[in-house]
């Protein structure tokens, strides 16, 4: 039986379940691929950790450079993350004609352009699978098994951290700050958590997923986005009371004008199946012209979900890689002279409807104003609340949920409601999407 020798860089939670998933279901590999999987050489800065782990099975070294200049290395898995040397490891092991396999979210959203290039001139394959929602394999789902669709737009929960917290903020009626700490405790949140809560981390997905559905560029530095930190409970809450769920939504769409591509907290109908996919948990929803909507669920991280991903990429080189190009998937499922270079909207031209709360005095007159303004931009109005007052107080909230329009209409009639004299303070704006 032939032996497709692997070398993974990093050994840290994921690459460390990657060695353990690979070497517990190595005869299932064998028998699903008639090729030998075997993990032959590791590099990782923490040698002990690593030889421990390995129990001297495998070469290991410090040396990240010298296992991806190394001939005896087939392919070559990057699990170091980042995209300063990772960026630098991958292109020097595609130079050495080695496929690359990685979990690096971070370095496709942002190289992908250049390393998928180099990759096509040197007849290699980068294989991605785990960046983007972890176990879930939403990248073979949309380049090959969605291949017969045109993809009409993209919504997903692609990050476990927000998702845990917006789930804990809306069953336990408490604040960001309150549940921020009890996330980094239970792991679920980094130290500094700004990656996944002001929605970069899940940006990096989106691009990525945008440009396999769209058969355009990543371009990530196009993309809008906007974290939970500014959440308020009150929102929360009064979405629920509403019949609506609010989640931090990856939204890309395909439209005339050109294709939308957004990050941000967004409310969605109770009843949509997405909507109910709590903690930690990830789920994309893709609607194709042909198939409909189709929903993906399943874990968007830790050690062995992650490791399914990688090694399902490890089983296409170990088919694929003495095909040719042709006859091999690409990167972008689009062949590479049919990429597009599409437009992406600002955000002040997408079309949402829309979800208003304002601080106004409660008297005969304001929401006739308020309904006014909007009428006067051509937004129409899907309801109207105005919440019970506190008895200290003359003022109280007013929610307005509208039908859609563009959002710099939108933004042009909050300005005019804000200046009126019964409100007082910012008026807060949340999208809205039905996902139907």
């Amino acid at each position: 039986m032939k032996q497709l020798n692997v070398g993974i860089l990093g050994l840290g939670t994921v690459g460390g379940g990657t060695y353990t998933v690979l070497k517990r279901n190595a005869e299932e590999m064998a028998r699903r691929t008639g090729v030998n999987i075997k993990v032959t050489h590791v590099a990782d800065k923490n040698i002990e950790r690593a030889n421990a782990l390995t129990q001297g099975e495998v070469n290991v070294t410090d040396d990240a450079f010298a296992l991806v200049e190394n001939p005896e290395v087939d392919v070559v898995v990057e699990l170091i993350g980042g995209y300063g040397v990772a960026k630098d490891l991958v292109l020097k092991a595609i130079a050495n004609k080695k496929h690359v396999v990685t979990a690096n979210k971070a370095l496709i959203a942002l190289h992908g352009n250049e390393i998928f290039s180099a990759a096509q001139k040197m007849g290699v394959m980068v294989a991605y699978e785990a960046a983007v929602a972890g176990g879930i394999p939403i990248i073979k789902a949309l380049r090959e098994g969605l291949g017969a669709n045109r993809i009409e737009w993209i919504a997903g929960i692609i990050n476990g951290t927000t998702n845990f917290i917006l789930t804990e903020m809306r069953e336990k009626g408490l604040a960001y700050q309150d549940v921020i700490g009890e996330a980094q405790r239970l792991g679920y949140a980094e130290a500094d958590p700004t990656f996944d809560v002001e929605g970069i981390d899940a940006a990096h997905k989106l691009v990525i997923m945008s440009a396999i559905a769209f058969g355009m560029p990543l371009k990530f530095d196009e993309v809008y986005t906007e974290g939970i930190t500014q959440l308020a409970q009150a929102d929360i809450q009064y979405a629920k009371e509403l019949g609506y769920i609010v989640k931090l939504l990856g939204i890309t769409k395909l439209t005339d004008k050109g294709v939308e591509l957004r990050v941000h907290p967004t409310l969605i109908p109770e009843k949509r199946l997405v909507a109910n996919v709590d903690g930690a948990m990830n789920a994309v929803v893709v609607q194709g012209d042909a198939v409909g909507p189709t929903l993906y669920y399943g874990a968007g991280a830790g050690a062995e979900p992650t490791a399914s991903a990688v090694i399902a990429d490890l089983i296409d080189v170990a088919r694929l890689k003495d095909a040719t190009i042709t006859q091999r998937a690409p990167a972008l499922g689009y062949q590479a002279d049919q990429v597009q270079d599409l437009t992406v909207l600002p955000i002040a031209e997408i079309n949402s409807a829309y979800y208003l709360r304002m601080y106004a005095t409660d008297k005969p007159g304001v929401i006739a104003s308020v309904t006014k303004i909007l009428a006067d931009r051509g937004i129409s109005i899907d309801a109207v609340i105005q919440k019970e007052q506190p008895s200290d107080t003359t003022e109280t909230d007013m929610v307005v949920l509208t039908n859609k329009t563009v959002e710099k209409n939108m933004n042009a009639a909050i300005t005019e409601i804000e200046a009126l004299a019964a409100v007082t303070g910012n008026v807060i704006k949340l999208r809205m999407e039905t996902l139907g």
